[in-house]
């Protein structure tokens, strides 16, 4: 029994060392002085971009740099708004983005439900199907994505420089897909078989019962969804010949020439504030999505 306590109480520092005072000393010295680079590391390039800015056009490509604007200006964020037209091309990509998480919510979420408690007839071998495509490069899938939407098969349609051409191929994500069956299987279906005596079906246990116990995954699976899109470049830039439709991401590559450094510096800034508001929002859900989808209970 002894062994056991000495070795639950095992740490990298032991509680000895740390009930001294010189060892508390030097355990919070290294402690902060780690957290202390770690968030240097992280938040320089952003300070970085922000005061880049700010700063003026001579200023950003003096070498060497200045750290700290030697003048703030507040015009090149003004100017990236109005010369960019970053508003227009803002909304297309909240437009793409949000109908890509619409879709990616409902058919993942549809799909995962029924390889893990419909269990459908070689519901095995499809899943091993969609995991067997998370091997596949992305830039493999760009020309058999492209054919496919310049010309949809059976309607022979073009959903070229149309949202769909977004939103129809982000729907098929299989790692968000699996993410969500294996919450999913954590489900006690004890629970299920409870439902179906009280006389619920199975579209109506996945709606009252299923979904709103799979809040924490369900978070996740959305911000990877918006981020995916979000940040999505090639794709976006083949199907959308129309710079009226572009995204922000293809905007920002469209338009630099003859832009000043600091105004594409501070169309950046302003391209990158919704995902970081919506990651420093939800940011708990991230890793207690992971958790939850990631472990069987």
């Amino acid at each position: 029994m002894r062994s056991t306590d000495r070795r639950a109480v095992r740490t990298l520092v032991s509680p000895h060392t740390l009930g001294r005072p010189r060892g508390r000393a030097v355990y919070w010295t290294v402690f902060s002085g780690v957290v202390l680079l770690f968030a240097f590391a992280f938040l320089f390039p952003v300070y970085w971009m922000v005061s880049g800015a700010m700063k003026s056009p001579d200023e950003v490509t003096r070498t060497p740099p200045t750290v700290v604007p030697h003048s703030w200006h507040l015009t090149g964020y003004t100017d990236a708004w109005d010369l960019m037209q970053l508003p227009q091309h803002l909304w297309n990509t909240v437009v793409q983005a949000a109908g890509a998480w619409v879709l990616q919510i409902v058919f993942c979420t549809a799909a995962a439900y029924a390889l893990s408690k419909l269990r459908p007839a070689f519901g095995k071998v499809v899943l091993g199907g969609i995991l067997a495509t998370l091997m596949v490069p992305a830039q493999a899938l760009v020309v058999p994505k492209y054919l496919t939407v310049a010309d949809l098969p059976l309607l022979h349609v073009s959903l070229l420089n149309d949202p769909l051409a977004i939103w129809l191929p982000a729907v098929a994500n299989a790692f968000n897909l699996y993410l969500l069956k294996r919450f999913f299987d954590r489900i006690p279906r004890d629970v299920l078989e409870a439902a179906e005596i009280d006389g619920a079906g199975r579209l109506r246990s996945l709606v009252s019962i299923v979904l709103p116990m799979s809040r924490p995954v369900l978070g996740v699976v959305s911000i990877f969804a918006l981020v995916a899109v979000w940040q999505d470049f090639l794709w976006p830039l083949m199907v959308f010949s129309d710079t009226t439709k572009q995204p922000i991401s293809v905007a920002l590559v469209q338009l630099s020439q003859n832009i000043p450094l600091t105004v594409l510096i501070a169309a950046m800034v302003i391209a990158s504030v919704p995902m970081v508001v919506m990651f420093l929002v939800f940011q708990r859900h991230i890793i207690a999505g992971i958790g939850a989808g990631g472990s069987k209970g």
